[in-house]
């Protein structure tokens, strides 16, 4: 009988292409994931793995057993959801993957009266964009994942992958009080051709979007300042070196040198999806967090 926990460790050097990658997206340590790879080995009686200069990738009878395990692992995973349905048992070991401000502004909220609500139940959380939470619910890595998208900028999901809408979000722009901006009720792009920018990095999902806001004004935005993180952000408009369009989801107090001011045309909304693959549509884990985040709405200070 094939070991099914060895082969989701044969599937995690697969997907990561070693073992250490493996050990480390698992939490197994690369000594374990190699056990579970020689065992399963002695199991089949073909070998599954070949060293390659000082790594290793998988024999063609080890990709053979990934592919053809796919559906045996889904269909165990999707029976365990619903066996834990008929039981309305809340329990076991859910990863949830989350974009940073999703992990101030949603998660953070509801996970002490999830762990108040279901003591069974234990959360493990991880930070990653939003391209990289698709990848891993795609890939079992983690049972649900938290992205983002603006307006028309895409993010691919698989067909295996499900999507639940959550509260949306929106952005403001952030000026110091002494920006004559501050005083607006509101501005549109047209107002901001000439205001130099603290953004994030070029090929972000934000960065994208404030790219295609700028579609209808002839000039693209004048970046003055690059930086990863929200936080810095408002860090940065507080110094007085930029304006920063920053979304209300986890946002900080602005306190008293910032204000925020509505965009219009377009209004700067993100959309906000929660993902679990299609066998785990059953589990009341998953309801449970889901119903969760739908009692969660995005402010900001």
């Amino acid at each position: 009988m094939i070991d099914l926990d060895a082969l989701a460790g044969l599937r995690a050097v697969a997907t990561h292409g070693s073992v250490v990658g493996a050990a480390a997206a698992t939490g197994y340590t690369p000594s374990a994931i190699s056990q579970q790879v020689k065992r399963l080995e002695k199991q089949t009686g073909v070998p599954l793995l070949e060293r390659v200069g000082r790594g290793v990738m998988l024999t063609s009878h080890g990709q053979h057993l990934v592919d053809a395990g796919e559906q045996v692992l889904a269909d165990l995973e999707q029976l365990e959801a619903r066996l834990q349905e008929r039981a309305g048992v809340v329990a076991g070991r859910l990863r949830l993957a989350a974009f940073s401000t999703a992990m101030r502004g949603l998660v953070a909220p509801i996970a002490r009266s999830l762990r108040d609500a279901h003591p069974g139940l234990t959360l493990t959380l991880r930070e990653a964009e939003p391209w990289d939470v698709v990848e891993l619910v795609a890939s079992g890595q983690v049972e649900l994942g938290i992205v983002h998208r603006w307006g028309g900028v895409p993010l691919a999901v698989p067909d295996h992958v499900a999507a639940t809408a959550l509260h949306g979000d929106v952005a403001d722009l952030i000026v110091h009080r002494d920006d004559p901006l501050a005083a607006r009720s509101r501005v549109t792009p047209h107002d901001l051709v000439d205001v130099g920018w603290i953004a994030t990095p070029e090929g972000t999902i934000c960065r994208q979007w404030l790219s295609r806001m700028y579609d209808g004004t002839g000039r693209p935005p004048r970046i003055a300042h690059v930086s990863a993180e929200f936080e810095s952000h408002l860090a940065l408009v507080r110094a007085g070196l930029g304006v920063a369009l920053v979304p209300r989801m986890g946002r900080a107090a602005l306190g008293e040198d910032l204000v925020a001011v509505p965009v219009a045309e377009p209004e700067p909304v993100r959309l906000v999806d929660a993902l679990h693959r299609r066998t785990m549509a059953d589990s009341p884990a998953v309801r449970a967090v889901l119903a969760a985040f739908d009692g969660v709405r995005p402010s900001g200070g």
